[in-house]
């Protein structure tokens, strides 16, 4: 392969940028640029060893750096790579790593350090998933699962399956070719024991995936509730800043206002959305068809109503409109006089707040982490990295359902044979043993240059 070369630390002003060189060139092409104040060749070097020296571009000095060598196989790549640490400067960093390039190195594409880790069987193409994850983690459960993920996890999890369904075929099949040898019959029992098991266990898998999603990705949250109850109020209040602007002005926000705030181990993408409301106003009007597309695709609702007034029919009607599982009843401005009663929130679970008074806080926090099962979830369980993970699992699923359908109808072995090996497919190409150049570049597409 050709031996490629990218900045992998953020191209911003700081202590020191790293730059990485990987492919069968790229020792010599290190010698060619750095001098080590040891007099020693990069070439001379052992793995896993550093030198201080300098890069120079022929007589010109550019930076003092310490250089850092990998000898294959015994690298992150499988291949010799060098490492380069150099102060971090924009200017000097991309200075050294035209040098390398003019030298014989070619840019990388994005991911492509760990797609050739892939290529060389030093990563499954799960662990190589997994380690877009730990780049992104914004909390503990999230670097935790990742690193489960980095460790091999789903790919044992997925051998399990599979190994479970080729054994059941190779006794299919030996049963199916050879009926007039002395084959001990497959037991029926033992067939739906193990498609029902296969079922269960990636039915699981793919709802770890959806339990994950809140701690990786974080959770879309509708702030939602008639005009001037206080939504920009709440909203900033788990901030910890002045994000929306507050006024007594009804229709104050009338956009869909968006930023991140953390609850725990979990973000919450917060949306403050415009007073839902009828209005003649063309502007306010645009606000509260966004604010209704915004509630319609929210995980997490919290309904803001004013303590101080009573219900509203608009507040009557977006109540109607809301389902407890998702939502939690905000009743803000507890430091007013309460003229409104608890009629109508029955089921919902509700906190009462002052917003301005930062007064309920910690209560209201609290209560998104019950209504999210934060505490249910299991940083240790086994969650997939990637949408492409769980549609491999489903297709496997669905067939394996086939496959105990056509049984328990006593259709021909044949049948169920063809729908288990059907699903053998979908399991390999999500562990990346048998999958096209396609799915790989698209895999690796979204990693960063440099990874």
């Amino acid at each position: 392969m050709n031996t490629i070369c990218a900045i992998s630390t953020p191209l911003l002003s700081g202590a020191i940028s790293l730059i990485r060189m990987s492919g069968d060139k790229a020792i010599i092409i290190a010698d060619k640029v750095f001098r080590a104040f040891s007099n020693k060749k990069v070439s001379e070097m052992n793995g896993h060893t550093c030198a201080y020296g300098r890069i120079t571009d022929g007589e010109k000095i550019l930076d003092d750096v310490l250089l850092t060598v990998f000898r294959a196989p015994k690298s992150y790549t499988g291949e010799d790579t060098v490492e380069i640490s150099c102060h971090g400067g924009a200017y000097v960093t991309k200075r050294i790593l035209g040098l390398i390039i003019s030298t014989g190195a070619e840019p990388a594409q994005p991911g492509e350090f760990t797609k050739r880790a892939v290529l060389n069987g030093k990563l499954t193409l799960t662990q190589a998933e997994a380690v877009m994850d730990i780049i992104s983690s914004e909390g503990e459960r999230a670097l935790i699962s990742a690193n489960n993920m980095r460790e091999g996890a789903v790919f044992k999890r997925i051998t399990d399956v599979k190994n479970r369904l080729v054994s059941l075929l190779g006794s299919l099949a030996a049963w199916i070719d050879y009926p007039e040898d002395d084959i001990p019959a497959v037991d029926e029992q033992s067939i739906r024991l193990t498609l029902g098991g296969c079922i269960d266990k990636l039915t699981a898998l793919m709802k770890s995936y959806d339990d994950g999603l809140i701690f990786r990705k974080g959770v879309l949250t509708a702030i939602v509730g008639s005009p001037n109850v206080g939504k920009s109020s709440v909203m900033n209040m788990l901030l910890g800043f002045e994000r929306s602007i507050v006024t007594n002005i009804e229709g104050t926000t009338r956009d869909v206002i968006e930023e991140s705030a953390r609850v725990g181990d979990v973000v919450l993408r917060l949306c403050d959305t415009a007073g839902l409301r009828e209005t003649s106003d063309t502007v306010e009007k645009i606000g509260v068809s966004l604010s209704k597309k915004t509630l319609s695709s929210a995980r997490l609702v919290l309904a803001v109503f004013d303590i101080s007034r009573k219900l509203s029919d608009s507040d009557k009607e977006l109540l109607s409109s809301l389902s407890p599982k998702n939502t939690i009843v905000v009743l803000n401005k507890i430091d007013l006089e309460k003229k409104l009663d608890n009629k109508g929130f029955e089921g919902f679970l509700s906190v009462e707040v002052s917003a301005r008074e930062k007064t309920g806080e910690d209560a209201l926090k609290s209560a998104i982490e019950k209504l999210l099962c934060v505490d249910a979830f299991s940083s240790q369980e086994t969650v997939f990295a990637s949408q492409r993970q769980k549609s491999c699992a489903s297709r496997a699923r669905a067939s394996l359902e086939t496959a105990l359908d056509a049984f328990n109808a006593g259709e021909t072995l044949d049948a169920v044979t063809a729908a288990v090996d059907g699903a053998l497919s979908p399991l390999l190409e999500l562990t990346g043993e048998r999958t096209s150049d396609a799915v790989i570049n698209e895999v690796f597409s979204r990693f960063c240059v440099g990874k």
